[in-house]
């Protein structure tokens, strides 16, 4: 419980960080580090705390997928492009990464008795996911660097949440499940 506590106060807070617009005067490579630094904090505590590890070993595989179901957003990225709010140059393949990752993330659920026996497909999914989420970070510094005004939009609520919640998540998540299977490979090749 103490660690679903600590991700409620981790959601408030970056809720309240969005809402305040302190996000809105940070120029880069402020958001980035800002990313990077809570990305960063988030492994090390699960590689240095063993409750926390063990915590994160416990939860079912299928949570760490759905949390990728918030790469819908990408849909937003899209819309943004269209509204000009975003740079499309960024947008449109940001938007359809992460739609590919979450849609992939979405059967990788819906056939989930079928696709536990198949660790390969859950591993191709997560080496894809990993690199589109990097992609998208990368693109989005590039582009900030360039001409801060045109990333605003990540710094404001609702997509302030990324750079202060969701992407450290996404990323660290993609480095559990890594683990997770390769703990699981070792446990079968033991077994052999």
């Amino acid at each position: 419980m103490r660690f679903i506590f600590i991700a409620a106060a981790w959601l408030l807070a970056a809720i309240a960080l969005g809402a305040s617009g302190v996000l809105l005067r940070l120029r880069p490579p402020a958001p980035q580090v800002v990313l990077a630094g809570l990305t960063i904090a988030l492994l090390v505590a699960w590689r240095f705390n063993h409750a926390f590890r063990q915590w994160i070993g416990t939860l079912d595989l299928r949570a760490l997928i759905a949390l990728h179901l918030t790469r819908f957003v990408g849909l937003y990225f899209l819309a943004l492009c269209r509204r000009s709010e975003l740079p499309c140059d960024f947008a449109i393949p940001a938007g359809w990464g992460d739609i590919a990752v979450a849609t992939l993330a979405l059967i990788l659920l819906a056939t989930w008795n079928r696709t536990v026996t198949i660790p390969a497909w859950i591993g191709a999914w997560n080496a894809l996911g990993l690199i589109d989420i990097l992609f998208v970070v990368a693109s989005a510094a590039r582009h900030a660097i360039a001409e801060p005004a045109s990333m605003v939009a990540l710094l404001r609520l609702p997509l302030s949440l990324l750079v202060t919640l969701l992407v450290p998540l996404i990323i660290s998540s993609h480095i559990f499940i890594f683990a997770r299977l390769i703990s699981a490979r070792r446990a079968v090749s033991a077994l052999s």
